[in-house]
């Protein structure tokens, strides 16, 4: 028998104060059974570094949220579609596989990673060659002390304030906060 995946619900406040926008997400995050906490909060903070392009690229006519995650290779881990159904943001966390990066690049109009962990800086090294050519494409490194910071966050029911400032995202929960520094490779 399969396992199924967990359910996380997470409300989501935050002021970003670099782009301007201030909003409330109700956000639902289904968590693969192989995936960690770690990587789901990872997740949530890629959709709150990028929740101001619904704005800024769509003048508020898209919708940003995560994909179907781990059980589906083909899909996302956060995502804004306009409303004509056109793929705006294309997102990933961890260390993608070049040729997906690729095939994401022809499906999107702009495509970023979230590379994290302790293994980020060996992928980079390894793909960073074959990406250069891919213009759609960003890549930015959590380091990974940070990322494992965040792992306290999660709980199946979640009040979260996130504050965006000077490229620092500081994310607090009731009983724990991180803050990253996400660093841009490409």
């Amino acid at each position: 028998m399969a396992l199924k995946s967990t359910v996380f619900k997470a409300e989501l406040q935050l002021a970003d104060i670099d782009h301007g926008c201030y909003t409330d997400l109700s956000l639902t995050l289904a968590r693969h059974p192989s995936e960690t906490d770690e990587r789901m909060m990872v997740r949530l903070a890629a959709l709150a570094l990028n929740a101001h392009q619904v704005q800024d690229v769509c003048s508020g006519d898209a919708r940003i949220g995560f994909g179907a995650g781990l059980s589906s290779p083909d899909e996302p881990d956060v995502q804004m579609q306009d409303y004509t159904g056109r793929t705006r943001l294309w997102t990933e966390v961890g260390q993608p596989d070049e040729k997906a990066l690729a095939k994401a690049c022809s499906k999107a109009d702009a495509v970023l990673v979230y590379a994290y962990g302790p293994a980020a800086e060996v992928w980079w090294r390894g793909a960073q060659a074959k990406l250069a050519r891919l213009d759609r494409l960003g890549v930015w490194r959590i380091p990974a002390d940070q990322a494992r910071a965040l792992a306290p966050l999660a709980e199946r029911s979640m009040q979260l304030q996130a504050t965006i400032q000077e490229g620092q995202l500081t994310l607090s929960g009731r009983a724990a906060s991180a803050t990253l520094e996400p660093v841009r490779w490409k």
